[in-house]
């Protein structure tokens, strides 16, 4: 890559990074599509420095990605906010002397529904019969704690035990762009984690083991991986049908949450968005599953 568009692109992604406290997994998302961009741009206008970028060559290259990538709508969305924020640093670095984001419209999506579980599926997963050992203690409190609390799988491998604030019955959650939550752990998971924490988790902890919750069967900090596994693998012992995957009891926790007639605020700030209409999707589920029950029961539907 020539040494402008790298020199740029490090300093753009080092701003997101520090500046708008972007995480790993989205700084290397736009890596990829900077990388892309900049590798597109050296082919079709060789010697050009990133300052020199026109509407034209940002249409072309969008162009490209659709019909000859064939990028679906969603990818395509990811190639335009990583060049939305691209162009951002650029003006504000005066490194570009015109305002190319109107070039840049976000393509609209379908929003499809998440799929949830029922209450009744949940309470078939949860009553899988695990083993008194250390590990199934441990798949026990962890399942407990992913629908109580409604977690992200990183977010439960990354809660320490000083985030378990037992005696106030809360979480202390590091969220996305490190923002910070604190959420209620309802009863019967404060007894499964109080029984792998006195139980389980002394017979995993080695001498280097941290100070996180959840441990490997080598003492080590779970992965997210790993936790989707578990979830699985809970998933089959129940015999339920349906793909089962950690982020499916989130969905499930807040539509059940806003099915007993939950404040959606009070959904957000436990869900940890940033906004309020993220959390408006599970307006559309709790609607959707409504009119499931009506078209089913109703004598005249």
């Amino acid at each position: 890559m020539d040494a402008a568009w790298e020199e740029a692109i490090e300093g753009c992604l080092g701003y997101l990074a520090t500046e708008k406290s972007h995480a790993v997994n989205t700084q290397l998302i736009n890596r990829v599509a900077l990388e892309s961009f900049a590798a597109w741009m050296e082919k079709h206008r060789p010697g050009l420095a990133p300052g020199g970028t026109t509407k034209e060559d940002l249409r072309g290259f969008l162009r490209a990605q659709r019909l000859e990538r064939r990028l679906a709508p969603a990818s395509m969305k990811v190639l335009v906010v990583a060049l939305r924020h691209w162009f951002a640093y650029l003006k504000r670095e005066r490194l570009i002397d015109r305002d190319l984001l109107p070039a840049l419209d976000i393509p609209r999506l379908n929003r499809s529904l998440p799929e949830t579980l029922s209450e009744a599926e949940v309470e078939r997963l949860l009553a899988v019969a695990l083993p008194e050992t250390p590990l199934g203690l441990r798949d026990r409190a962890l399942l407990e704690t992913l629908y109580a609390s409604g977690l992200r799988a990183g977010e439960l491998a990354s809660i320490r035990l000083e985030n378990y604030l037992r005696e106030e019955r809360l979480l202390r959650v590091i969220g996305k762009g490190n923002r910070e939550r604190v959420v209620p752990v309802g009863d019967k998971a404060i007894v499964a984690i109080d029984r792998w924490l006195a139980q389980g988790r002394p017979e995993l902890v080695k001498p280097k083991t941290g100070g996180e919750v959840f441990l490997g069967e080598h003492g080590r900090r779970l992965t997210t991986a790993r936790i989707w596994q578990i979830v699985q693998e809970i998933a089959r012992l129940a015999g339920l049908e349906k793909k089962i995957w950690p982020h499916l009891l989130r969905h499930s926790f807040a539509t059940h949450l806003l099915g007993h007639g939950a404040d959606l605020r009070a959904i957000q700030e436990m869900l940890g968005h940033a906004s309020l209409a993220t959390t408006q999707i599970y307006t559309h589920v709790d609607e959707a599953r409504l009119k499931d029950v009506h078209r089913r029961f109703h004598p005249r539907a």
